[in-house]
């Protein structure tokens, strides 16, 4: 997984073997690879450098200041979902004009921080919120730029939790309502409509839904062109996939085969957002076993990861390879398909210490026999991660370290119990 390896039967994030990372730090431990995530970025930027776009890293993915600022050092801006990831970008280098700001249920005072912050534009997503920003536009006597976000109404074709670009979803304006509420907006004294938005979901693994999206897309532009407004940017969101298991995600260069021809056409400057394609595999996060112990027919792992530190396999019953740090001589490092009968191992269910049910990182997932105090490696945890961790039972967040070839450096302590009530007004 990019440069994360096995070396003489050791996990090592470029140079690092994990078990020194997780004795120093402790664990649970998000640890991410700098060369990881600046080889992801510079994929996207070459697959797409005919068009020179504007990448927009997703700040929701993985909000790290220290993260944010080495994909602005390196080119990107940053695409925000509400005044606290403004707030991070700003922090993190980016300048306004390489920042969109995303999300249906703006605030009044999300509009005056990044009026004031001179943002690139908006992403619009219903009538109320354009006229909402108008009126703030106007107090402010500072013009509004924005792109209408569309919901093209496309075929289902990821998860149902993160499928936006389906009928019914709360996000974006309906494709056969959208020409008639850009009409009167023509020349508006506070708002000039420059782009049109279409985020299609996240994770895809295939480009059709990018194909058929842009075929809408450039009919959209053509149209509101011919009504009046100066279209200049074509905003592709993200949603490409990662591998979480096997090979299955397809590179940047597919994505640009599709969208780059698109782009030419309708004469735009193209924006991206990716986060997940980024950051993703550039992160695994690191657990410790407590304890193991057989119940109702089945083999538990209980170790010291939990859903408030990986929501995903219980939110999107998402799958996460997960395979010991130092396998012992006769288990595979790794294996080389996670879903075979690999010899030497057994069903396992892979929980956490959280009073839930839904506290589970792995079901019936083969692993080899575990022992208190083995070190697991959850792999592609990068995105969603730690931006989605809670305090959920009074745990502390974990610990983040980037590594960067032979070194590595803390780039979040560990939250203590002083942390959990520090924001609390005291009795």
């Amino acid at each position: 997984m990019d440069h994360f390896s096995y070396r003489r039967r050791i996990l090592h994030c470029e140079e690092v073997p994990i078990p020194s990372l997780a004795e120093r730090y402790g664990t649970p431990l998000y640890v991410y690879s700098k060369a990881t995530l600046l080889h992801h970025l510079r994929q996207l930027q070459h697959a797409f450098a005919a068009v020179r776009p504007l990448i927009c890293y997703s700040v929701k993915t993985n909000g790290n200041l220290h993260i944010c600022r080495l994909m602005i050092e390196h080119g990107a801006g940053a695409d925000v979902t509400s005044g606290g990831e403004l707030y991070r970008a700003l922090r993190s280098g980016a300048t306004g004009d390489k920042i969109v700001f995303a999300g249906v249920g703006k605030t009044d005072a999300e509009f005056r921080y990044a009026l004031d912050s001179n943002i690139l534009m908006f992403n619009v997503e219903s009538e109320a919120e354009l006229h909402a920003l108008a009126e703030v536009a106007g107090q402010l006597g500072r013009p509004a730029r924005v792109a209408l976000r569309v919901n093209p109404a496309l075929p289902p074709k990821t998860h149902v939790k993160t499928d936006t670009s389906v009928k019914g979803t709360k996000f974006g304006l309906d494709i056969d309502s959208l020409l008639e509420f850009a009409r009167p907006m023509v020349r508006h004294p506070h708002v000039q409509v420059v782009g049109l938005h279409m985020h299609l979901g996240s994770p895809i693994l295939t480009t059709e839904p990018y194909r058929e999206g842009v075929e809408k897309g450039l009919l959209l532009i053509d149209a509101l062109r011919q009504q009046g407004h100066p279209i200049e940017y074509l905003n592709m969101g993200g949603g490409f996939g990662i591998h979480y298991r096997r090979q299955a995600a397809l590179p940047a260069s597919a994505f640009a085969e599709v969208i780059v021809p698109a782009v030419q056409k309708a004469r735009c400057k193209l924006i991206l957002e990716p986060g997940r394609f980024i950051v993703g595999n550039a992160g695994i996060l690191v657990s410790r076993v407590l304890y193991t112990k057989d119940s109702g027919g089945k083999h538990f792992v209980i170790q010291d990861a939990a859903m408030n530190d990986l929501i995903r396999p219980t939110l999107y019953d998402s799958f996460h390879r997960i395979w010991p740090v130092a396998p012992a001589d006769d288990i595979p490092a790794p294996p080389t398909d996670y879903e075979d009968d690999i010899p030497g191992t057994i069903k396992t269910e892979v929980v956490g210490p959280i009073c839930e049910s839904g506290d589970f990182l792995a079901h019936d997932r083969r692993l080899p026999p575990l022992h208190r105090g083995e070190l697991l490696a959850i792999f592609s945890a990068g995105a969603y991660g730690m931006s989605m961790s809670s305090n959920y039972n009074g745990r502390c967040r974990a610990a983040e370290v980037l590594v960067d070839g032979a070194t590595h450096r803390l780039i979040r302590r560990r939250e203590t119990f002083e942390d959990l009530v520090r924001a609390e007004i005291e009795v």
